[in-house]
């Protein structure tokens, strides 16, 4: 069984997802592939200890703060390349980028391949259920841009800014301009 809360945040509302035990989603109102990967319903209960965690951590990380990942017992669902690029999201700094392609480069390292598509790396980390926790945010294409998060790129500007990440090299590619 699958349960969701509701988490008012400074990017607007946000759903929680647990299976009684781990964090099995988060998404932001709205969002691309909403509830995609759960495979059933999801019902609304409000005092699961995993969720009390979960509003804690976002508590903290929406006052600046650093909380660790390890600190919450995650479970995002997807097949094993999914979940290799999951973990390497998790290993991105708090307030720094890391590229596409770099992240093809690790995955392709972990799975003993000498290349890995960008663009397959692309479409796993657009489809990372956990959102914000699993920081996907963190992804930026070679050039800077700040392409392809399924929060929204204006959720994409806020949560680095949070984090106090160096805009000074990126920009929104439809208006190809420097934050």
């Amino acid at each position: 069984m699958y349960y969701k809360t509701t988490y008012t945040s400074p990017v607007g509302a946000i759903t929680l997802a647990c299976d009684g035990n781990t964090i099995v989603g988060l998404w932001n109102e709205g969002q691309k592939y909403y509830g995609a990967s759960i495979p059933a319903e999801m019902n609304i209960k409000d005092d699961i200890p995993v969720f009390e965690a979960a509003k804690k951590w976002l508590d903290q990380y929406f006052m600046g703060k650093n909380p660790a990942i390890s600190e919450l017992p995650l479970s995002p669902i997807g097949g094993e390349f999914r979940q290799i690029v999951w973990d390497i999201l998790c290993e991105i700094p708090y307030g720094e980028v890391i590229t596409y392609g770099e992240i093809a480069k690790k995955a392709a390292a972990k799975m003993n391949k000498k290349t890995m598509s960008s663009q397959a790396v692309g479409g796993a980390v657009g489809h990372n259920p956990i959102s914000i926790i699993i920081p996907c945010h963190r992804v930026v294409g070679t050039n800077g841009s700040l392409t392809g998060y399924a929060g929204g790129l204006a959720t994409k500007v806020k949560l680095l800014e949070l984090e106090g990440a160096d805009m000074s090299q990126l920009f929104i590619p439809a208006k190809g301009t420097a934050l």
